[in-house]
């Protein structure tokens, strides 16, 4: 089985803006995660975004353009020698498709990346900037672990928590 470290988007690989990213203009990858996500890939955790795009079902983007600004973060990455395998993202927004079982705080992205890429929950991590992260996470037996908005991911801390020395 895999393991892997699974990413929310905005607010962690990307500049938070508090609103919706409408524009790859104001995609602003947060450069300085590569490195310690990098560490990681190289000690085999795969790297797999989870993230809630919501302004599709909104109608405020596309879906090419949300394809535009994964593959900007896609090559940002592989630049440095690390490789992000899938981004799931769930487009709806219950205002307008009502509810999902894809979108965070729901566990449906996590479970279909597990299937998929026959990850083992119990030796993987999600990485977001909300309380939903943590919550999909915890339905679908990964820990989670909570940082604030363009907070720098910690290397040491991901691996305490891997490796069950700390919370």
């Amino acid at each position: 089985m895999n393991k892997a470290i699974f990413l929310d988007r905005d607010g962690v690989l990307n500049h938070e803006i508090n609103d919706y990213i409408c524009r790859v203009e104001d995609f602003e990858v947060l450069e300085y995660q590569i490195p310690p996500l990098k560490k990681l890939f190289d000690e085999g955790y795969l790297l797999v975004v989870i993230t809630n795009q919501g302004g599709i079902g909104l109608q405020r983007y596309t879906e090419d353009t949300l394809a535009d600004m994964h593959e900007i973060l896609f090559n940002k990455f592989e630049e440095q020698g690390a490789e992000i395998i899938h981004a799931y993202y769930c487009p709806h927004h219950p205002s307008v498709n009502g509810e999902c079982e894809c979108r965070k705080p729901k566990s449906g992205m996590l479970l279909e990346a597990i299937a998929e890429y026959n990850i083992d929950p119990s030796l993987s991590v999600m990485i977001g900037d909300k309380p939903r992260d943590v919550e999909a996470a915890n339905g679908a037996g990964v820990k989670g672990i909570l940082i604030t908005p363009d907070e720098q991911i910690d290397y040491h801390k991901i691996k305490a928590v891997l490796e069950g020395t700390s919370a």
